[in-house]
């Protein structure tokens, strides 16, 4: 009976679980590393001309590929073919780094094992050449939590290390490390990636799932990242899991929270007449259909900064969230307002940001913002009064 419930275990296939955008399609080489063009060339030719430095410090913001870059490096380093910046992911060293299996590269979580008792492990392992590849390498993630203890102590074996040792930090609080660390490592500041190289991105990864997108969608996934990839390839995940056969761009803005574009500015507009009544059933549409009130702020600020740069030049209208019809209604609403008035407006909604956030009742908070902003805005500014002022010329004493 035994034998028998153990033949069928083991003939049963092993179900492999779901695996994120981000972890399965994470760069393996450094020609894959998007939006980091220096880092990359440098790299490169650091590894070619074997001029690669004993440490260095990856800093930026989350998901900007420092500990993937990290990874990369050491399979740069000890790939049974290099070393090379085009790791093949097939030899053994590859595949144990890939696996987290390899025992000469060691990744440390600095968060967790922030110690001096820690860093005296690393500094005494250090002295033992690698058990099976060219280099001992370690990586030690968010560097800035370790104690100034342990900073210390790092510090001669990071000035002078054993040849066989490479250290590779990274951390998106450098301000937090002290210079003594810095002045022996080089720096690489990862770079938020642009939106555009992002929307690129995203588009050839939906390909590949054989998913179908709107490019209006994939922009807006690509400006809410905010430079991340990471944070991007979470949210293409989700609008994939939401849509299945297509990423929409009503669908993305359902699941972040977006208001319309085009009935924005329609609020907008008719905040800017300074009808009340309208503004507010426009609004209690938007509460209706789901819309955050502090995300709904959040859009007319944006909106308020995007008619003041169209203000100042027609040419920064470019927006990839917007279809050219919403452009064109936005260039035309500007032409009706002036500089002051626009930044009378965004004064407004900014102070109305940190009171609807503070406020028991979010919703209430912003009505009367809206009331507030429909009511000021229309009115002319101090120095259109005065150009409008023209005094009457005394009498003549007679």
């Amino acid at each position: 009976m035994a034998k028998a419930a153990l033949k069928l275990i083991e003939s049963e296939p092993v179900l492999e679980g779901y695996r994120v955008l981000a972890r399965k399609y994470r760069p393996t080489k450094l020609s894959e590393v998007i939006g980091q063009d220096f880092l990359v060339e440098t790299l490169k030719r650091g590894i070619e001309g074997g001029r690669l430095s004993h440490a260095f410090i990856l800093t930026g913001i989350r998901g900007t590929g420092k500990t993937t870059t990290a990874r990369i490096i050491a399979r740069s380093l000890n790939c049974e073919a290099g070393p090379t910046p085009e790791p093949c992911g097939t030899c053994s060293s590859c595949e144990s780094i890939a696996g987290d299996r390899s025992m000469d590269v060691i990744e440390i979580d600095a968060a967790s094992r922030t110690s001096v008792e820690d860093v005296r492990e690393i500094i005494e392992a250090a002295r033992y050449k690698a058990v099976s590849s060219r280099y001992k390498i370690y990586i030690i993630d968010e560097v800035h939590m370790l104690s100034k203890s342990a900073f210390n102590a790092l510090l001669k074996t990071l000035e002078e290390p054993p040849p066989h040792v490479k250290f590779i930090f990274a951390t998106t609080e450098i301000h937090k490390v002290p210079a003594t660390i810095l002045s022996r490592c080089v720096r690489f500041d990862l770079k938020r990636i642009e939106s555009a190289t992002l929307s690129s991105y995203f588009k050839v990864l939906c390909d590949k799932e054989k998913v179908g997108y709107e490019d209006e969608a994939i922009a807006l996934i690509a400006k809410a990242a905010e430079g991340s990839v990471r944070d991007g390839l979470s949210l293409l995940d989700q609008a994939m899991t939401h849509g299945t056969a297509e990423v929409t761009a009503s669908q993305v803005r359902e699941m972040l929270g977006l208001s319309d574009q085009g009935l924005l500015l329609e609020l907008f507009e008719t905040l800017m007449s300074g009808d009340i009544k309208t503004s507010l059933e426009k609004l209690r549409y938007f509460y209706q259909e789901g819309a955050d009130p502090v995300r709904l702020l959040e859009d007319l600020l944006d909106l308020t900064h995007w008619l003041h740069c169209i203000k100042i030049n027609p040419d920064l209208a470019q927006d990839p969230t917007l279809s050219s019809e919403k452009r064109e209604k936005g260039c035309a609403l500007v032409q009706s307002l002036s500089i002051p008035t626009l930044t009378r407006v965004w004064q407004i909604l900014l102070k109305g940001f940190e009171e609807t956030k503070q406020a028991p009742s979010p919703q209430k908070a912003l009505e009367v913002i809206i009331i507030r902003l429909a009511h000021l805005a229309p009115l002319p500014s101090i120095h259109e009064l005065l150009e409008g002022f023209s005094p009457t010329p005394e009498k003549k004493k007679s």
